[in-house]
């Protein structure tokens, strides 16, 4: 017989002192008595057999000091974390590490949180500063159903503590993280398997698809859907979660041009929304919580549990893979000009793939390798005049391209990176004005960083009209470009309000080049204007019904997301004000 949980107040007792509990227990209307708190946390704790777990930042082990009381310092631990600090694979597995560590820490205070230099993560002046917990969540449930997240929602409403949903932390706007609140880490649902002929409860249709939680790993699921000798479509990282926020907030890929966004494949998901109950949302049921879903973006609607994606047959691609080293002072602006000039040709033929600085990773679907090398041309030209490397392959499928090419080229981790971004619309590059307007705010960016350029709108996919939430715009774009800024492990406040405002002031370029587009939810200005019109458009209206409809007393709420209450909360009292 399985011994029962011990009581969470043994488990609290043995991993921080009374002091630090009560300075990280909230305080509210619904619960004035701290020893209420503890009780409720030991009872939810046996509600999740003994699952519930205090936090801390993974980098503790290299800090003489946490929470302003000593710590004593694990050498061999903190050299693990020092090795292994900008690897992914290393951080998803860490509750206290996100893929960008900005979000571990409370940014509006000038040091809370156990950030390393990222540059080098064995610089010893980075642990010249007391370790805080800053804005990791003080508990966690490791998520292993549905009741697990019922059983935290009814504490929430019970005691007035705060949610937030992490699952890999791939998160641009520190929404999966959250000072004070309770945290369901959903990294554990991560169930892979196939059926060619699915059919979503209460419809006739049928799909084959592949059916995930949300801790499936990207590269896992790419690598099952192989297996099958099926294609997925999906993120441009190994350690993205395939089925949480990824296509939560839309999902695109360098596949999209073709085949659409992550949220144009899915066709039902599993969730438990705030009121409480595990619902199934579809094409026949429950409709609209399906089309928040598909785009409403963050933990708004819920938090998933699993979710079922259309495939395609296994793919042979092109993949042009390009580079050189800059030359003369020109040859960066004058490389992505000849990028504006390409680029509407190249979606309209079927092409997607990144853009940055002097590379270029593309992939086609549809093209034979003759018609591939034709169509890349100029491109072919420009990097063998500077003694480039020109690469025009066909590979056998998905696949052998991503495990070839992705896990070198994809996004950093560690490092403490802010995107802004804006998608940019066919109708610039169809006009010689347009492609001119373009290349000069490029040209006038890159004295600030290098624009990372994502060629993976639905440029050729055929949509269902009205099906998805997010903003009209994704479907008449050609680039979803970004720009970035980085803070540094020990950069003041000022430094991070200003880099703010000098990153939001470039990507306000790009804005009044395409007034009446859009954002993507998912890697957008932390501080963007208008949001809800940048991410949403006017789906907005109707989103924010439906949030009120499974949300009444507006239980689940993150930065941003539909129907936030602002940036007044508590809850984000770590986001500097600007």
């Amino acid at each position: 017989m399985m011994a029962p949980p011990r009581s969470f107040l043994v488990i609290l007792a043995a991993t921080i002192d009374i002091s630090l509990a009560l300075s990280v227990f909230p305080r509210n209307a619904t619960t004035t008595l701290t020893q209420d708190l503890f009780s409720a946390y030991d009872a939810l704790n046996v509600t999740v057999g003994g699952r519930l777990r205090t936090a801390e930042p993974f980098e503790k082990p290299c800090f003489s000091t946490y929470q302003g009381k000593p710590n004593k310092v694990d050498p061999v631990a903190c050299a693990a974390v020092q090795a292994s600090y900008t690897d992914p694979t290393y951080r998803v597995k860490q509750f206290g590490g996100y893929m960008l560590p900005q979000w571990e820490t409370c940014q509006a205070q000038a040091s809370n949180g156990c950030l390393l230099d990222s540059n080098d993560p064995t610089n010893v002046l980075a642990l010249a500063t007391d370790c805080g917990l800053g804005n990791i969540p003080s508990f966690y449930i490791k998520v292993k159903s549905s009741q697990d997240v019922q059983a935290a929602l009814a504490f929430s409403r019970r005691t007035g503590v705060r949610l937030s949903v992490k699952n890999k932390g791939h998160d641009y706007k520190g929404r999966s993280s959250g000072k004070d609140t309770l945290s369901l880490w959903t990294t554990g649902l991560n169930s892979i398997s196939h059926n060619s002929k699915f059919k979503p409860d209460g419809c006739s249709t049928t799909y084959d698809a592949i059916t995930v939680g949300p801790g499936a790993l990207t590269q896992d699921v790419y690598a099952f859907a192989d297996g099958v000798n099926r294609t997925v479509i999906g993120g441009y990282h190994q350690t993205i979660g395939f089925g949480g926020g990824y296509f939560l907030g839309g999902g695109h890929s360098i596949l999209s041009p073709v085949y659409g966004l992550a949220v144009d494949r899915v066709v039902q998901v599993k969730v438990v929304t705030p009121d409480g109950v595990f619902r199934t949302a579809n094409a026949c049921q429950n409709s609209d919580l399906f089309f928040a879903l598909r785009g409403g973006g963050g933990s708004a609607f819920g938090v998933v549990i699993e979710s079922s994606h259309r495939t395609e047959p296994q793919l042979t691609l092109q993949a042009s893979v390009l580079k050189f080293t800059p030359q003369a002072s020109t040859d960066l602006a004058d490389w992505y000009s000849l990028m504006v000039n390409e680029s509407y040709a190249w979606a309209a033929q079927g092409w997607g793939g990144h853009i940055v600085g002097p590379t270029l990773i593309h992939v086609n679907p549809l093209l034979n390798n003759t018609a591939a090398k034709k169509s890349m041309q100029a491109a072919v030209d420009f990097v063998n005049a500077r003694n480039g490397s020109v690469v025009i392959e066909q590979l056998p499928s998905w696949l052998a391209f991503f495990n070839k090419y992705v896990t070198l080229a994809q996004a950093a981790v560690g490092p403490e990176l802010e995107l802004g971004t804006r998608l940019l619309p066919a109708s610039l590059f169809q006009s010689a004005t347009g492609r001119a307007q373009l290349s000069a705010v490029i040209k006038e960016i890159l004295q600030f960083s290098s624009p990372y350029i994502v060629a993976g709108t639905p440029f050729l996919f055929k949509a269902e009209a009205g099906a998805t939430s997010v903003t009209p715009a994704w479907r008449d774009s050609v680039w979803h470009i970004s720009t970035k800024a980085q803070f540094q492990y020990n950069s003041t406040i000022p430094e991070r309000k200003t880099l703010y405002q000098e990153l939001s002031a470039h990507v306000q370029l790009y804005r009044d080049l395409s007034p009446g587009s859009g954002a993507y939810f998912n890697e957008g200005d932390v501080y963007e204007p208008d949001h809800e019109t940048s991410y949403w458009g006017n789906n907005y209206a109707k989103l924010l019904a439906i949030k009120h409809k499974y949300d009444p007393d507006g239980l689940l709420d993150c930065w941003q997301c539909v129907g936030w209450k602002g940036t007044s909360d508590p809850l984000y009292q770590c986001f500097i004000k600007m």
